[in-house]
């Protein structure tokens, strides 16, 4: 593959054969953008998981300590329309909203949150929202009583972490303008997370890469205690 005048001079300044710190890799990072934008900061991981199996999957949430720099316009469908409103949520209401989904094809949001009494009429929508990955769960918190809680949270910066099919895992976690040091405290509270999710039927290492690299950038493996 052909790279890029730029993107071979910041390669050079990776070590391809060295594992780096948390503290290093985050430092690293920001000087391997090779766009003119502020580039997103990504981690992926490789896991020694087995994802056929129901015991081995690992998906949840947490709250990434300074957000992953991206506003999310949330969608939220409930009978606390001006709760909802109030806690910051782009578009409230019921069928309503509904409706224009189906009838205008209008997905001008990236998230959907639901009180739990309206999730009978987003069930019948699921062959439209679940290619999406739209259709809101309880396991991910885009399903709750307080609603109000659950849109704050995304707010603040809450995300989603899941494995694909082959046991691999990205996520977003800042942006080239981001401080270091706010990158660290974001990917520690991420790896932190993973550790406690660790299935019990794993056996030896648990994650068997990672790295973090920015949008058309170089990857940088890295390291951290517990793994």
């Amino acid at each position: 593959m052909k790279h890029s005048k730029n993107y071979r001079k910041v390669l050079e300044l990776v070590d391809s054969s060295k594992v780096y710190s948390l503290a290093e890799a985050c430092e690293l990072v920001k000087k391997t953008s090779t766009v003119k934008f502020d580039a997103t900061v990504d981690v992926s991981f490789h896991m020694n998981v087995d994802t056929t199996k129901a015991d081995q999957q690992i998906r949840g949430t947490l709250i990434l300590p300074h957000g992953n720099g991206k506003t999310k316009k949330i969608c939220a469908i409930t009978s606390k329309v001006e709760e909802a409103k109030n806690a910051g949520a782009d578009f409230a209401g019921g069928k309503d909203l509904l409706e224009k989904i189906q009838k205008e094809n209008w997905f001008d949001f990236d998230v959907i949150v639901a009180t739990p009494e309206m999730m009978g009429e987003l069930g019948k929508m699921g062959r439209l929202l679940g290619p999406k990955g739209l259709m809101p769960n309880p396991k991910t918190g885009t399903v709750a009583v307080d609603i109000a809680k659950a849109i704050k949270e995304i707010k603040l910066g809450k995300v989603e972490y899941r494995l694909d099919k082959n046991a691999n895992m990205s996520l977003t976690i800042g942006r080239v303008s981001f401080a270091a040091e706010d990158l660290v405290d974001n990917l520690v509270a991420l790896t932190s997370t993973l550790v406690k999710v660790r299935p019990a039927a794993v056996k030896g290492s648990y994650i068997k890469t990672a790295v973090v690299h920015t949008t058309m950038g170089p990857s940088i493996r890295f390291n951290f205690e517990g793994m």
